[in-house]
């Protein structure tokens, strides 16, 4: 078996990185929670832009109903940890990697653990995760973290970046004292203000907040990885123009469609209430 050379592996980078950028990337940490429909394929879409370091949370195992978008979810994988699952693959792209494994998942516990030496956080938690997503993102506010969420929405992708300094999460998405119904509605519009994806919904029964459960696209989590990956190599290489929360932006391959979202005040915005209104009364929601 040829032995493994970093620069070999990852000298296609170069050219749209410089060699000096290919060695920082190689030598930060990024944390990924969720190993599943969107953590997974960012863990192996950083592993492939020769991140070196990682820190990775997940508790659950693979099932069939993960086949349709999720990385590491196979026939063969059926039952296992999906943290074990998608270790092997990144170090199939990386044997070097140095990866923290934390198989019981985020909660307030082991944060500053799992925030230990990191110089950026990739969301991958599911949609419906809201105690562990607040606490994540206290613990980045805390500690200075920047942070990436890229949603898979229909058949594209909306991204918002949390960074220190400006708009908090729980300012802009204001989950704080609201039902569970509720903070999915306030996620969902506060990631897609534009909202490009309803038009195409086929079946809007499939759509059940109550069951915490919403139909799901390969699609839309590959875009993710790109996307995602893109936001932080710019955070950590302190090049391009980064766009962080109460602006984001939202691309639908279906639609061909992309646009720019800002919504000062996040979801006190005046506009972005009454849509949370008209959302809540089409929704049934109290």
């Amino acid at each position: 078996m040829p032995q493994f050379d970093y620069s070999t592996a990852f000298s296609r980078n170069i050219g749209w990185v410089t060699e000096a950028e290919q060695s920082t990337l190689r030598n930060v940490r990024v944390a990924i929670a969720g190993m599943g429909g969107v953590g997974g394929i960012h863990l192996l879409t950083l592993a492939r832009l020769g991140i070196g370091k990682f820190n990775i949370s997940d508790f659950d195992t693979f099932d069939q109903v993960n086949f349709n978008r999720q990385a590491g979810a196979t026939m063969q994988t059926l039952g296992r940890a999906k943290v074990d699952v998608m270790l092997e693959q990144a170090r199939d792209i990386n044997p070097e990697l140095d990866i923290r494994v934390f198989p019981e998942g985020v909660n307030e516990t082991n944060l500053d653990d799992f925030f230990k030496d990191v110089d950026i956080y990739v969301d991958g938690l599911d949609f419906f995760v809201f105690a562990a997503r607040e606490a994540v993102y206290r613990a980045c506010e805390r500690l200075r973290i920047p942070a990436v969420i890229a949603a898979p929405l229909g058949m594209g992708t909306a991204i918002v970046n949390i960074l220190p300094g400006r708009m908090s999460f729980e300012e802009y998405f204001r989950f704080e004292g609201v039902s569970d119904n509720e903070k999915a509605l306030r996620f969902l519009l506060g990631l897609s203000p534009a909202m490009l994806q309803r038009g195409y919904l086929a079946d809007r029964s499939t759509v059940d907040f109550a069951g915490q459960r919403g139909p799901s696209t390969a699609m839309a989590c590959q875009l993710c990885a790109g996307a995602a990956a893109t936001e932080a190599l710019k955070i950590l290489l302190k090049r391009g123009k980064v766009l962080a929360a109460p602006h984001g932006y939202q691309f639908d391959a279906y639609e061909n469609k992309l646009t720019h979202t800002w919504r000062p005040w996040g979801n006190n915005n005046p506009i972005q209430r009454l849509g949370l209104a008209i959302a809540r009364w089409q929704l049934g929601l109290k």
